[in-house]
């Protein structure tokens, strides 16, 4: 069973919804779940947010946070996840973020391949909890794009699992 389908299956066994948050990906985590035959009872919206003022404005990223971290860090990531999941018309309960590079960038930023992911999670009492990781990928620029997007859609049952009793 492909990771995508894993997902379908394991967000519809449990009557959850999920939202993306994506800016490297530019939706291919969203379009690998629409692939999904059932898909549309658990896939809620899907953001691309490309630009810092994406990030800030549709999904509430600081901009404290990307000019201290850079728009490729984990807590850009956290902030996009979040942010998704805060979102008056979005009736998630997951959260999956990306944000990376994907090709060649100057010698200051991170090098190419290098994915930033965030996790999040709406637990019973209402708050969220959110995991994050950082990934090196290796390949054509849209080769880097889709390992990114299965990789992301990967962990969504690991991190709901490890939030345990917090569910």
């Amino acid at each position: 069973m492909n990771v995508a389908r894993q997902v379908v299956s394991f967000l519809g066994s449990r009557g959850l919804k999920l939202v993306t948050a994506e800016s490297c990906t530019a939706g291919l985590i969203a379009s690998c779940l629409a692939e999904v035959p059932g898909s549309g009872a658990c896939l809620d919206v899907g953001f691309v947010t490309y630009s810092p003022s994406g990030k800030a404005g549709f999904l509430g990223v600081q901009h404290a946070t990307m000019q201290a971290h850079g728009l490729t860090s984990e807590p850009v990531a956290r902030e996009m996840a979040a942010g998704a999941l805060q979102q008056n018309a979005v009736c998630a309960d997951v959260a999956v973020a990306n944000t990376g590079v994907a090709d060649a960038v100057p010698s200051s930023g991170p090098p190419p391949g290098t994915q930033c992911f965030a996790w999040a999670y709406r637990l019973r009492d209402g708050s969220i909890a959110a995991f994050t990781e950082t990934r090196q990928f290796s390949g054509s620029r849209n080769e880097i794009r889709r390992q990114a997007a299965r990789y992301a859609l990967s962990r969504v049952e690991h991190y709901f699992n490890a939030l345990g009793a917090r569910r």
